[in-house]
């Protein structure tokens, strides 16, 4: 009897144990602003039974294969058109969860102070992965340097480009290289997350920038098999919550934009 008794209570402590341990999230993303964000939002999810394990990333592919392969619980860095993009190219299925914010994406330079005074045959560097080298051409066709062949498409190439009067050279690199590039062309293509870190001030430096109705969102990304668990759902809810839209407005001063 004291031998059950003493098993039943043993029994007991440990499902009190486990019911109180708190349920672990590993969430990948790129230093700025995604880490950041999430690195705010810690000790509140803490505070929910989630813990969040914040894997930083400075490519924009191996955050993506490693949620696919479940190595990884989801991801915080990319658009819906990038998203789209990697599930056809690796015949994947990864769903958004939830939009966070807007990074406005940026042309800049070291030597010109104005479009207007890039000479004819310069070198404009551009992401090489589709929906950032689609965004980026459809930026130059709004400042009215190029124009596209399908003036909306998102995931344009340079060999989509119809007419280019400046007769711009194109560089593609990855995007986390393009921040290098910004002293070797005369205009630099770049992603606002790596322009940050790189010390450039999209309001300032840019000399053409998406607005705030850019249609390109930041997701908070994740599988089909974990996107609705309870520990997903309460970091959407945090990553949408006033703290997070009062930390963006003072931490980015408009170089990042809530979307909630």
């Amino acid at each position: 009897m004291k031998k059950t008794l003493l098993l039943t209570a043993l029994a007991a402590v440990f499902s009190i144990g486990v019911a109180n341990a708190d349920e672990k999230l590993v969430i990948a993303a790129t230093p700025v602003p995604h880490a950041e964000i999430l690195e705010l939002i810690k000790p509140e999810l803490k505070k929910q039974g989630v813990d969040l394990e914040i894997k930083v990333f400075n490519d924009y592919v191996q955050p993506n294969v490693q949620v696919f392969e479940k190595r990884l619980d989801g991801s915080y860095f990319e658009t819906k058109p990038y998203l789209d993009g990697f599930n056809k190219g690796k015949n994947a299925n990864l769903v958004t969860v939830i939009g966070v914010h807007v990074e406005p994406f940026g042309g800049y330079s070291s030597k010109y102070k104005s479009l207007k005074d890039l000479p004819d045959g310069a070198t404009v560097a551009i992401p090489n992965e589709g929906s950032n080298a689609g965004r980026a051409l459809l930026l130059l066709q709004k400042a009215g340097l190029l124009t596209l062949k399908n003036p909306t498409d998102a995931l344009a190439t340079t060999k989509d480009i119809a007419t280019n009067p400046k007769n711009l050279k194109f560089k593609e690199l990855e995007s986390a290289m393009l921040a290098r590039a910004y002293n070797q062309v005369d205009l630099d293509m770049i992603n606002t997350n790596y322009a940050l870190e790189a010390k450039l001030n999209p309001k300032k430096d840019a000399l053409i920038l998406e607005g705030a109705d850019s249609p390109y969102v930041n997701f908070l990304v994740a599988r089909p098999d974990n996107a609705n668990s309870d520990a997903m759902q309460k970091l959407a809810k945090a990553l949408t919550s006033q703290q997070v839209k009062d930390f963006i407005a003072k931490k980015y001063d408009g170089a990042v934009l809530p979307a909630f």
